[in-house]
């Protein structure tokens, strides 16, 4: 047992044999409050939605105008002539895209019964019985199983009996009012939703920095800087999404439809204008967008050479699209996780159905980024943010915890690729192994566990061997020299002398419970700088003659007598040779020769 406190790793737990762990509580009866609140919220949206979509249409419709209106702006063009302008390109492209559908349909429905009748071919060729004869198949199947009820003598009627007394029923005539509103209905209530939604987005626009001014005097007077980021960060990151999503989904539609013309399918713009509308759908739409022209080139020919290249167009069109082109555009990141956009669209279907399931994404995205600023609301950037939920020295931990060797692994690959293996042993793994060390002082790890992190630890050093300690992008061909006329006079005092190789470096390991890998880390980092490091523990059992002793501990505190012990040992047998001493902990001391980590260590070393 190390005593005083000194370079060990472990402490004594409390001396009655408890952990020092703070007891769990009972919930009170106000921490269902935001439960409650929550499910009244849900229940809100569902009973207003009649409401509240078209109202969400519009603000969405108004952050797409946004840039637009901006741009207009920009040009002096005034504030409501902007908006006018902007939305008058709105409802012409909206027409336009009408009018195509129109056309494109128009020009495709005289060959439908041909198409039919090709269809209604291959699926007799394919050995089935005809569309129109299967339900009666089926029938005649299940009669097979069903028994036939019992047969019963009926009763001799009287001829006068028997003969029906004919019934007829007369419908009033319908008035003009009547097929009016029954061939108008379908159509009044999505106009009307859409008039709405035209008219609150154009109030937006044109009240948009008063709009912003009430939102932050009702949620956030107290702290503007916080409130104005997050309503700007909103917006930019919708407007971005939303013109980003534009553009993209109108090159998928463009792609679509030119691979289709070249393929023979009729009709390619129409099926290119769907895949780009439908592809706003998450996941799922460029697939729902394949079904119709897939049919269509099923029944275009009498082989399947049509088909087979449609399925291979979509399928190789989305995932470049998905997995090459929109992280090239996004910059890897949406701000929202894969999960989060499946499970949003879900709730948002079930919330307030397909017009839900379009703006599930970017509503999500508006609650991710208020999450980020707004404590209260912190859980839902937690859930569905793409941000990591726990650092990597946390993630680290949790997963030597778990016992996860393969994932520790796995996320030490991932993070050198972003920084020498110095870092990653000074910003994680030493991180990671005071975590530990905390959790053993009070009580909460036990020794057992202590002892599997700390092999895992050595055993993740060990896999690493082959990695070196150089920076992922560094240019081994240095920077271009400048012009002459460019050059300056060096404000900066001069590099420190070139460091020393093939020197022979003691890693003397402290007493503590990891201090051996500490020292295992360190010497591999020399081996990596040319250097020949020995390992050797406490007791200095090694026949070596070192040049330097480096002394290395997780905890090292140069008063301890423990250490102070191990050093004047090393001084009498070695005189000649520099000690450095290793403090890999968060605080420091005066000490000349003490270094705070192990890239430190590893340059001190270095130099003699």
């Amino acid at each position: 047992m190390v005593t005083n406190g000194e370079a060990g790793l472990e402490h004594s737990p409390p001396q009655n044999g408890h952990a020092a762990v703070p007891p769990v509580h009972t919930p009170r009866a106000a921490s269902l409050v935001p439960l409650a609140a929550g499910v009244v919220g849900v229940g809100a949206l569902y009973l207003a939605r009649d409401v509240l979509v078209p109202i969400v249409l519009a603000v969405l419709l108004a952050f797409v105008l946004a840039p637009l209106v901006g741009l207009f702006r920009r040009l002096r063009l005034g504030r409501t002539l902007s908006v006018v302008i902007a939305v008058l390109l709105a409802l012409g492209t909206l027409g336009l895209t009408g009018a195509v559908i129109g056309q494109q349909v128009a020009s495709l429905a005289p060959d439908v019964p041909r198409y039919a009748e090709t269809i209604r071919g291959k699926w007799i060729a394919l050995g089935h019985s005809s569309v129109a004869e299967l339900p009666e198949a089926v029938n005649r199947l299940a009669s097979r199983f069903e028994t036939p009820p019992p047969t019963r003598p009926t009763p001799r009627l009287s001829r006068r009996a028997a003969q029906p007394i004919p019934v007829e029923v007369h419908q009033p005539p319908e008035t003009g009012w009547v097929t009016a509103r029954r061939l108008l209905g379908p159509v009044v209530g999505p106009l009307e939703t859409f008039i709405i939604v035209l008219v609150v987005a154009v109030f937006i626009l044109l009240q948009r920095e008063d709009l912003r001014d009430r939102i932050i005097r009702l949620f956030g007077s107290s702290d503007l800087h916080r409130t104005t980021v997050a309503i700007d960060e909103a917006a930019a990151r919708l407007s971005r999404y939303f013109l980003t999503q534009l553009l993209l989904n109108s090159l998928f539609g463009a792609v679509i439809a030119l691979g289709l013309y070249w393929i023979g399918i009729p009709s390619p713009l129409l099926w290119g204008l769907l895949a780009a509308i439908l592809r706003f759908v998450p996941y799922v739409g460029a697939f729902l967008a394949a079904l119709p022209p897939l049919l269509l080139a099923i029944a275009a020919e009498p082989g399947w050479s049509y088909a087979i290249m449609t399925a291979g167009l979509f399928l190789a069109a989305e995932p470049i699209m998905g997995y090459v082109v929109e992280p090239l555009v996004y910059g890897h990141s949406t701000g929202l996780s894969p999960l989060a956009v499946i499970v949003a669209a879900i709730f948002w279907t079930w919330l307030w159905g397909p017009i839900g399931l379009l703006m599930s994404t970017p509503m999500t995205l508006c609650l991710v980024v208020l999450g980020r600023h707004v404590p209260q609301l912190e859980f839902i950037d937690v859930l569905f943010g793409d941000r990591p939920a726990l650092t990597p020295v946390e993630s680290f931990y949790q997963r030597m915890l778990a016992g996860d060797e393969h994932e520790v692994h796995d996320q030490a690959e991932q993070l050198l690729k972003e920084r020498p293996l110095s870092s990653y042993y000074d910003e994680v793994v030493v991180g990671g192994l005071r975590l530990a060390l905390a959790d053993r002082r009070r009580g909460a790890l036990t020794r057992g566990a202590l002892d599997a992190i700390v092999e895992s630890t050595r055993d993740l050093v060990d896999s690493l061997a082959d990695h070196e300690d150089v920076e992922p992008d560094e240019d081994e061909t240095g920077p271009a020299d400048p012009p002459l006329d460019q050059r300056r006079l060096p404000s900066e005092p001069p590099p420190e002398p070139p460091a020393r190789t093939g020197l022979t470096i003691l890693c003397v390991a402290g007493a503590g419970m990891a201090d051996p890998v500490i020292a295992a880390m360190l010497a591999q980092l020399l081996a990596k700088h040319g250097q020949r490091p020995v390992l050797c523990d406490a007791t200095l059992a090694t026949e070596c003659d070192p040049v330097v002793v480096c002394l290395a501990g997780a905890a090292f505190r140069g008063s301890s007598p423990r250490w102070r012990s191990i050093e004047a040992s090393a001084r009498r047998r070695w005189p000649d040779a520099r000690i450095v001493r290793g403090l890999l902990r968060d605080s420091r001391t005066d000490t000349e020769d003490t270094r705070a980590s192990l890239r430190d260590m590893v340059e001190t070393c270095a130099r003699g």
